[in-house]
Order: structure tokens, then sequence, then C-alpha cells
């Protein structure tokens, strides 16, 4: 304690002033990834509770909203109200944050330009998110889907490491940083990953493939790749057309696992027990999320759990090459 006396005594009025913006920075970052974790989920509520997920009767009803909206506009229940609106409200607010985050890193001196580059980063996916809403609540096109998806996990990660990057220590950090080739590689593949899986529930290919070996191919299509086509009208998510796409997110899933092995044995061989055991426990929980859902019929509540796994996954990825003093990687708020 006597350390941290003479240091707060010895550091001068910029030093203070850096180490007042660097905290409030920190803070609101957190509390920006917590609302970036809200807005997603709450999207994706919206999103899945309108084409029927989680419907009686099931899977018949599936789509049943979406055609019935052709005809007449929908009524709009209660709960699909309060997560709209609520939504919208937590959307504003987290917009306002990153502009003081921006502000808080630029707009004085000296200029903090680390933490200045991932605030603008924040608010240029905030303002395309922020346009891209204009077209989310009647859109069927996947690439609008697959823009907020894309869109929120990168933001949260990208919070998560505004974090982290501001709770940096100047001493030393505990050994090195995993290989940031292999960062970026997993990193990509995360976002492939989540890509793929928006344009199986996108295309309606939920339950294309109810067991490992149960995927019929020749009925599938390289359209369903392609985000600027809209789905079959009516397609039921046991419909045969999507067993390509969800045969590709399965190995995709592979692909990840592997290169995550690599990351965490890499991390555990230079002392970052947390971060090794971390790697390896979000692609299990993903796994295993993954299989339950086929397993039960696409529960609304595993599907977001799903998409708010790949979401840490990404913010784990960020993270890991952020010198920090302590391996554990959790810095105090």
């Amino acid at each position: 304690s006597s350390n941290i006396s003479m240091t707060s005594v010895d550091m001068g009025p910029e030093a203070r002033s850096v180490a007042r913006r660097s905290m409030l920075l920190r803070r609101l970052a957190w509390v920006c990834a917590v609302m970036v974790l809200l807005i997603m989920s709450l999207s994706a509520y919206l999103r899945l509770s309108k084409v029927g997920l989680g419907c009686e009767p099931w899977p018949q009803c599936y789509g049943q909203a979406l055609r019935a909206a052709d005809a007449a506009p929908p009524a709009t229940d209660g709960a699909t109200a309060a997560a709209r609106m609520i939504h919208r409200v937590v959307a504003s607010v987290t917009l306002l944050l990153v502009l003081v985050m921006v502000m808080t890193a630029l707009a004085l001196r000296p200029v903090l330009w680390p933490e200045g580059r991932l605030a603008l980063g924040l608010l240029a996916l905030v303002l395309f998110l922020a346009v891209l809403g204009r077209w989310t609540a009647q859109a069927r096109l996947p690439a609008v889907t697959l823009g907020n998806l894309l869109g929120g996990i990168a933001m949260f990660a990208l919070s998560v490491r505004l974090a982290l990057v501001t709770a940096r220590s100047p001493a030393p950090s505990v050994g090195r940083a995993p290989p940031i080739a292999w960062i970026w590689l997993a990193g990509l593949l995360v976002l492939a990953q989540a890509a793929l899986g928006g344009l199986v529930s996108t295309g309606h290919a939920g339950l294309s493939c109810p067991a490992l070996g149960a995927c019929d191919l020749g009925a599938g299509s390289w359209q369903a790749l392609v985000p600027w086509v809209e789905p079959p009208a009516g397609a039921l998510p046991t419909h045969a057309g999507g067993a390509l796409v969800h045969v590709l997110h399965r190995a995709g899933g592979l692909l990840l696992v592997a290169a995550l092995l690599v990351l965490a044995w890499r991390a555990r061989r230079q002392g970052q027990r947390t971060v090794a055991m971390l790697l390896v426990g979000l692609p299990a929980l993903q796994v295993v999320l993954g299989l339950v859902l086929v397993a039960l019929d696409l529960p609304l509540a595993l599907v977001l759990a799903h998409n708010l796994t790949a979401a840490l996954l990404l913010a784990l990825l960020l993270s890991i090459s952020v010198p920090q003093r302590n391996p554990m990687l959790l810095p105090a708020l």
C-alpha cells in the first residue's frame, strides 16, 4: 500500500488526468458491453418470435406470422411491444455512451489514441446498426439479419477490448500473448460461424439436419449461402433445402474448435491457465448448445444463449492479446 501511495503522490497533473480518464473509459466500456448484450438479446427475440420460434403447433406454425403479415399488418402483443421499446431506449443510450467515450479519449490532451481508435470503431458500428435498424423490422433478407448479428457481436467484443486496454498495467505482463496469427484465424472463424448460424436461422434450416448423419445434401442449394436472396416462402425449419448451410455450419465449428485448442495449449504453456480454460470451455458450451438446440426443436432461450456465447468467444479472442499484469485478464472496475 505504501508503494501505491508513493506512486499517487509522484504522479503529475497530466498523469492523474490520464488515470481518471482511463478509469472512466473502463467503466463506460463495461457498461456498454452489458448494454450491447441486452440489445443483441432483444433484437434476436424480436426477430425469432416474429417468425414463430417456439410457437404451437410446432413446427407447422413456423412462418405463419410472416405469411399473415403479407395479407394484413400483424397485431403487436404486449411482450413484443415492450421488448421493442426497451430495445430502442437501450440503443439510444448506448449511442450516447459511445459518444462520451470518444470525447473522453480524443477531445482532451494528451489524446489517448489506443483507446480512441477503439471508441471510434464502436461509434462506426453503432451508427451502422442504427442505419440498418431502419430496414430491420420488415426486412426478410438474410443480409439484414447478418449485419445486425455480426455488428452486435463485434461491438460487444470491442467494448470488452476497450475495457481491458484501459486496465493495462505499466508492469511487464506475465508470459507472452498467444500467436497473433492464430488469434486472427480463430476470430475470423468465429465471425464466419456466426454468419453461417445466421444463414441457418434466416434460411429456416434449423432442423434440416435432425441428426449428425441425417442431412439430405442432394436437396441443398448453394443459393442458401447468398444473403441477398429471401428464403422460400412457407419453408419449415425441417426443409431439406437448408441442409448444405447446416452442414457447413457444423464443419466450421470443428475447424474453430481445433484452432481454439491450439490457442488454449499455447496459453497454458505460457502460464495463462484461466485463458486456456475459457478457450476450451466456451467452445465446448457452444457445441453442447448447438446439439441441444436441434434435439429440443430450437427453444428460443437456447438460441439466444447460443448467440451470446459466440459474442463472449470473440470478446475473449480480442482480449487475450492485451498485455496484462494479471494473467487472469479480469481487471477491476
